[in-house]
């Protein structure tokens, strides 16, 4: 830890990176940028800190799915394939990462989210309402289930950016209604890489569980100003998330 401040400091600041991460990741994902650098930055170690940093998303996903649930933006019966097969992606993905080399998939995903950026702001009515689909919603949530919920495993930044492209491109989801789903599989593959950090003792329960109270209160004002602002207010935080992540990944 960083010893120039107090261990009550650390927690006082870190409870406020949660709130904010988990308002930012409930309207336009992203809350990572902000959760795990801080963590870093006050001296948790990298494998703690990305153990600790899933722990303590959990808790905002799971309040912002709640709440787009609770005002009838996700149906139970659109979410089975999507769920049980990023699940199982990311589990494959998971345990992939661990003997292969993940440079070259580095170097493609900013080019990727360059282009899912472009495509968001040269379109901009971007989905206020819901579309025609191009694709079957059941052959879609196999295919990208698998194929996302492998790549949030391996990797992960930016996943929750290609849920929300996916979903208004292929499926037709207005901008608030695929921001709602991508809340439920972020928490689906989110879950099951937790169990992977716990299980190797790589999560600090203390940081964890303060973070995460910020994370409950972030993740409940974000829904709420995602649902009553809808595309207005998703769209401009969206593209500048996105941009984030893409500058973030070419620096590294």
């Amino acid at each position: 830890m960083l010893f120039e401040l107090s261990q009550h400091a650390i927690l006082f600041i870190l409870f406020f990176t949660g709130f904010a991460a988990g308002t930012v990741d409930a309207i336009a994902g992203g809350g990572g940028l902000i959760s795990l650098p801080m963590l870093l930055s006050v001296g948790v170690p990298p494998h703690i800190a990305l153990g600790t940093n899933k722990f303590q998303a959990v808790f905002g996903t799971a309040i912002a799915t709640h709440s787009y649930y609770r005002h009838g933006w996700l149906q139970k019966q659109d979410l089975i394939h999507g769920l049980l097969y990023s699940f199982f992606g990311a589990i494959l993905g998971a345990n992939a990462s661990q003997f292969m080399n993940s440079d070259l998939l580095k170097k493609i995903i900013p080019i990727l989210l360059f282009c899912v950026l472009i495509y968001t702001i040269f379109s901009p009515k971007l989905s206020e309402i819901d579309k025609q689909p191009k694709m079957n919603q059941k052959l879609f949530f196999i295919l990208f289930g698998m194929l996302l919920g492998f790549y949030d495993g391996f990797l992960g930044p930016g996943v929750g950016s290609f849920w929300v492209f996916a979903l208004i491109f292929f499926l037709g989801f207005s901008m608030t209604k695929a921001t709602a789903y991508t809340k439920v599989f972020n928490l689906n593959t989110n879950f099951a890489a937790l169990i992977c950090f716990a299980l190797g003792n790589h999560v600090d329960y203390q940081i964890g569980f303060c973070m995460a109270a910020g994370q409950i209160m972030g993740g409940k004002l974000g829904a709420q100003l995602a649902i009553k602002k809808g595309a207005k207010l998703i769209r401009p935080v969206f593209i500048v998330m996105v941009t984030i992540t893409i500058v973030v990944l070419i620096y590294k």
